[in-house]
């Protein structure tokens, strides 16, 4: 892995902004084309095969944690433990309300040792446009300048579009009377949420699915009028039911809303379903960082990770098991700390090894690894002069020879 310093195109701005990636220079500078990152085919080689395995590990984790109770561990609501459980056994068995669409994992990708495992973004992973389209798009601009051999570890888009296709062919196996109906939602103030949740939608369009967007505050609830004892049912803002929703709107909060109690109700019931489905609480914790070392310790794609920090001595991560965007993490290495801001921790924490991220200069690079309806689908890679990698921190694309 190479970094090479380039001009910038001229129109790159306009460039972004026609393929829907208007957000493209929040806090200042995101996405960052001064400068790219080039792989050989063996590194690209390396980073799928480590993917696909570590998602068979923490699928592996997952069934443990089901098995054996251990959800308290990732405090887990206990009202919620069994729709967890059953969600895990849906998916294991293949059925479309337990369907996961996507994730990212976090890599250090140094050159030296296999990529290994940071976190796994299971539930609301973003910077899914910037991975698919916007870093494809400046690909194919750059071939005068780079080579017009160079390829892109990158199939996001068309995994995305025929995973979409996928459970729409269930929904049609299942009932040919119901229309393929799939509402999209996220907070209702975020640029960068609602860039994600549009190209999303306009995959799941694709797929052929009708498809419509509103914001989380403007989800209602509204009597059933066939329910019976149900009760309640999900609405959007024309009070059409919402059957199947994806949300960018992570689970922790959704559980201890005011409305988890319907929610639940719903879910297990069978009137709404949610993507990503229940079971991606399991993944999408970093309490799931301790298991997959208790369960495969010692594998090469993954960090020592445990539950308190006194058998990683004196140079470790410490991570809340619940947080978004880098937040509350402190990197102890010896008499050095660092750590970052944030409102999450509540829950508790997990310890993983320092593996200190490669660095360029200033800054310091993390790959985020896609999977897309269960396979590796691409990579993304951030920039930031913090080793903790953060909101603000840099999209900088990437190709490979």
């Amino acid at each position: 892995m190479q970094r090479q310093m380039l001009a910038p195109r001229e129109n790159w701005p306009a460039a972004m902004e026609a393929l829907g990636f208007r957000y493209h220079s929040i806090d200042g500078t995101y996405w960052d084309e001064s400068r790219c990152y080039r792989f050989g085919s063996d590194e690209i080689d390396a980073i799928d095969d480590a993917t696909a395995e570590l998602h068979a590990r923490c699928l592996d984790a997952a069934a443990h944690v089901v098995a054996r109770g251990r959800m308290d561990e990732f405090a887990i609501p206990r009202a919620w433990q069994p729709l967890v459980a059953q969600s895990w056994r849906d998916f294991t068995q293949g059925a479309p309300q337990a369907f996961s669409l996507f994730g990212r994992m976090d890599l250090v990708v140094d050159g030296v040792q296999p990529p290994r495992l940071l976190e796994y973004n299971a539930d609301t992973p973003t910077a899914c446009l910037e991975a698919s389209v916007a870093q494809w798009d400046w690909l194919q601009a750059m071939r005068p300048t780079l080579g017009q051999h160079i390829d892109q570890f990158n199939s996001i888009h068309e995994k995305l579009v025929a995973a979409w296709q996928r459970l729409l062919a269930q929904h049609r196996a299942e009932d040919t009377q119901q229309p393929a109906r799939l509402h999209f939602a996220a907070v209702a103030d975020s640029d960068e949420d609602w860039g994600n949740v549009d190209y999303l939608r306009d995959c799941a369009m694709q797929a052929g699915w009708t498809t419509f967007a509103l914001p989380v505050e403007r989800i209602g609830l509204q009597r059933d009028p066939v329910g019976g004892d149900a009760g309640l049912r999900f609405v959007d803002e024309f009070n059409v039911p919402i059957e199947r929703l994806f949300k960018l709107y992570p689970w922790e909060w959704l559980v201890r809303e005011d409305f988890a109690e319907p929610l639940a109700h719903a879910l297990a019931v069978g009137s709404l379903q949610l993507i990503e489905p229940p079971w991606k609480m399991l993944l999408a914790n970093k309490a799931l960082l301790p298991v997959l070392w208790e369960l495969f310790p010692g594998h090469p794609n993954l960090l020592p990770a445990h539950f308190t920090p006194e058998p990683l001595g004196a140079r470790y991560v410490r991570k809340p098991k619940l947080a978004r965007e880098g937040a509350n993490v402190t990197l102890v290495d010896g008499p050095f700390s660092e750590s970052s801001d944030g409102g999450y921790g509540a829950e508790g924490f997990v310890y993983q090894a320092l593996a200190p991220l490669p660095r360029f200069g200033r800054d310091h690079v993390v790959v985020g690894a896609w999977v897309v309806d269960g396979v590796p689908a691409g990579i993304g890679l951030r920039e930031d002069d913090s080793p903790i990698t953060r909101n603000t921190s840099r999209f900088v694309p990437h190709y490979f020879t």
